[in-house]
């Protein structure tokens, strides 16, 4: 068998659970590839395989909040979101290639355990999952904690929803990576409009009303623009009616219908009352 062969039969082994300690050693050839073996070349940096514990190698990082292991997995980290890099038919958005890069930098070609919450796969078939990296760092909670990402609540996965919302409340007040770009900077729900409504936006204003129907709740800033919760969800918000007369800012992803724009919201983590 090549050493390539060999090397790969390797990796594939250390992404699978290890029932006993074990030592894998790591080295990096002339063009900066990694290559694993379970016996010592010069030079070669020593890994510990922690028994019961899962590891993954990373083959690729994609954007801000998406990689590749080497398994062919697509992981989708869970309760974040990163702007948009350059792609197919989509322009980069501010602080896209900044996200991409810290994690490229902490995360490509290296080693990750995964934890899961209740849902295992989004629709696109991508795993869902919090990402630590072999020193045990959360790397989900730092890209919020570094401004790098925004906190992006999908109920029922809720696991570590407390310490993300921490996280992000620090960057904020530190006004750290997007909080201190005036593109992400909140915008009054008047403003809005066919031409500036796409992307992830910060809209704030003061709740006239509250309309209820079969599937939908909705916040009214106005007649034409509302904050929508879907009924079933309900159970996670405090009564809506005590949000009448406040001053609220509400994130996420804006849909228009004919002359008419709502902002979809999961979380009251979604919902800053001002």
């Amino acid at each position: 068998m090549s050493n390539k062969a060999v090397d790969s039969l390797l990796v594939l082994l250390m992404l699978v659970s290890s029932t006993v300690p074990a030592e894998v050693f790591k080295s990096v050839d002339s063009q900066g590839r990694p290559h694993y073996s379970d016996r010592r070349r010069d030079n070669a940096e020593i890994l510990s395989v922690t028994p019961g514990v899962s590891y993954y190698f990373v083959e690729k990082v994609f954007d801000g909040d998406t990689i590749l292991l080497a398994d062919g997995q697509k992981v989708r980290l869970l309760g974040v979101n990163t702007p948009e890099v350059a792609g197919r038919n989509k322009a980069a958005e501010p602080g896209g290639d900044a996200a991409k890069a810290w994690l490229k930098q902490r995360l490509e070609h290296k080693r990750v355990r995964l934890e899961f919450d209740v849902e295992k796969q989004d629709k696109y078939m991508r795993t869902l999952a919090y990402v630590f990296s072999e020193d045990q760092r959360h790397i989900n909670e730092e890209l919020v904690r570094g401004g790098f990402a925004a906190v992006n609540i999908y109920p029922p996965n809720l696991k570590y929803v407390d310490a993300l919302m921490a996280a992000q409340q620090n960057a904020e007040q530190a006004e750290m990576g997007i909080w201190r770009d005036r593109a992400y900077a909140a915008r009054g729900f008047e403003t809005l409009n066919a031409e500036n409504y796409k992307g992830w936006k910060r809209i704030s204003g003061a709740i006239q009303a509250v309309k209820k129907t079969r599937k939908y709740s909705y916040l009214q800033f106005s007649g034409q623009v509302a904050v929508r919760i879907e009924n079933k969800s309900l159970n996670l918000f405090p009564a809506l009616r005590g949000y009448i007369g406040k001053r609220v800012e509400a994130r996420g992803w804006v849909i228009k219908n004919k002359d008419r724009f709502v902002l979809p919201v999961r979380h009251p983590g979604e919902l800053k009352v001002m």
